[in-house]
């Protein structure tokens, strides 16, 4: 019993850690209805800023959570505005081709500018071990924990108490009737963009203390962002948190009861098994107008 809930503790810390990539991902396929193969890329180059400011100004991971944030905002506005704006009447598999693209020349970039060698940032303190009643957790997993829990009651607030989160939720759900309301569609869809693309900066800056970046770190966060937002549910954004945390303990459980390479099996197999039998996600519904 003692392995089980150190397990299922081990599953939602990781879970955390996935919930605030794949809100980002929501947002921005919820709201711009474009499925965004960049977002690993996203992801890898707010590592990278996080690993300059580290290693060049001194800064914690954490303190440069806030210029890294706002990186990604302009680069995700950027990309909304000049790559697929232009294509947003275009048929959707040409939409998904730029942003495969967008993701290859990336990649490419990084290589060219950093090699395929690893880098790490040396923050003790991320990596404390922490007691909870007897399980043990690090500090930088708690961090993550509550950042994800904060990110998720932050952007509930901006949906329902501002004028630009109604204005975005009146385009998520029908684009024509918030045109005639007087709604800046194409400026809305920038923000969302951008805003997709700064929980990844998130989420770049609180896992640069844990794991290493390397040109292709973004795939593997990505893949595993996919499964936990199909299982969420595609516009759902706590949809996404939720399904975060399935797939986490998933991945906990299986890794130590199955097998540690065959953890990423399991959940791929709950990924078709969902698009098979309920293709809108445990929590999540149908497409909104265009």
């Amino acid at each position: 019993m003692d392995v089980l809930v150190q397990l299922l503790l081990n599953g939602i810390m990781l879970g955390s850690m996935y919930a605030i990539i794949a809100v980002g991902l929501t947002l921005i396929f919820g709201i711009v209805r474009v499925v965004n193969f960049a977002h690993g890329e996203f992801l890898m180059i707010g590592m990278y800023a996080t690993y300059l400011l580290a290693t060049k100004l001194g800064w914690h991971p954490y303190v440069s959570a806030v210029p890294v944030v706002l990186l990604l905002f302009c680069i995700g506005a950027l990309v909304q505005r000049f790559i697929i704006q232009p294509l947003l009447s275009a048929d959707e598999h040409i939409q998904i081709f730029a942003t495969v693209g967008l993701s290859t020349a990336l990649v490419n970039l990084a290589l060219m500018i950093f090699g395929a060698d690893l880098y790490s940032v040396a923050t003790p303190s991320a990596r404390q071990s922490v007691s909870l009643g007897g399980y043990t957790v690090l500090s930088g997993q708690l961090v993550i924990l509550a950042c994800a829990l904060a990110l998720v009651a932050g952007l509930h607030l901006f949906m329902q108490r501002t004028p630009l989160g109604r204005a975005i939720r009146a385009t998520a759900q029908n684009r024509n009737a918030a045109l005639l309301m007087g709604v800046a569609v194409d400026r809305i869809y920038i923000i969302s963009f951008g805003l997709g693309a700064a929980c990844v900066g998130l989420a770049s800056a609180l896992v640069m203390p844990l794991f290493p970046v390397t040109p292709t770190i973004g795939s593997y966060f990505v893949l595993t962002a996919f499964v936990v937002v199909v299982l969420g549910g595609m516009r759902s954004m706590y949809g996404a948190f939720l399904g975060a945390m399935i797939i986490g303990i998933v991945d906990s459980l299986s890794g130590y009861y199955i097998a540690p390479d065959l953890k990423e099996v399991v959940y791929f197999a709950i990924f078709i098994l969902i698009l098979i039998f309920k293709p809108t996600g445990l929590f999540g519904f149908g497409r909104g107008t265009e």
